[in-house]
């Protein structure tokens, strides 16, 4: 699903290459049918916001955002491990995944498999059934993160809640 691919790109530190690429993000948001209403509106204001402020504002917010607030790190298993050695088996569980589907996690990423980005990267990947499952075994972390995010009045919230909403079984079972 591609809405994932661009759900990954909006929450990667923001370089020029992603401020180049808004004017076609908002042309996907405007025409795909894979959003229902709510979450067209959340996409197009958000993209509004980010053509709004200069890459360096942006930069700075997503530093302050995300760099500096542990409860807002987008790493999944930070949010249910924190660093306690249970985390690692978690990370190679992960990565292992994504190796039994042919994905292979390049090293010049530099981030680890739970990297929020990466994840939704892998989602866009399944087709929508296996998303929504893959993603739903992470459910409660969005939902932590996205009320962390809330509680900083963070735009970013409103994308975490696109997500968990997606991940939730509920959406499996209307299906």
């Amino acid at each position: 699903m591609k809405m994932y691919k661009i759900l990954s790109v909006l929450l990667e530190y923001p370089e020029q290459e992603l401020i180049d690429n808004l004017p076609e993000i908002k042309t996907w948001v405007d025409e795909t049918t894979e959003l229902e209403k709510q979450e067209r509106l959340v996409l197009k204001t958000f993209v509004e916001q980010m053509e709004a402020k200069s890459l360096l504002e942006l930069q700075a917010e997503y530093v302050n955002t995300f760099d500096m607030n542990a409860e807002h790190s987008l790493h999944l298993t930070h949010h249910l491990f924190g660093d306690d050695k249970n985390r690692g088996p978690a990370l190679i569980d992960l990565g292992e995944l994504y190796k039994d589907y042919g994905v292979e996690v390049s090293d010049s990423t530099k981030e680890l498999p739970d990297y929020l980005p990466l994840v939704l990267e892998f989602a866009a990947y399944l087709d929508g059934s296996e998303s929504t499952v893959f993603l739903s075994d992470a459910k409660k972390v969005f939902g932590v993160l996205e009320d962390n995010l809330k509680k900083a009045a963070s735009p970013h919230a409103d994308l975490i809640s696109i997500i968990a909403d997606r991940a939730s079984l509920t959406r499996i079972e209307a299906a």
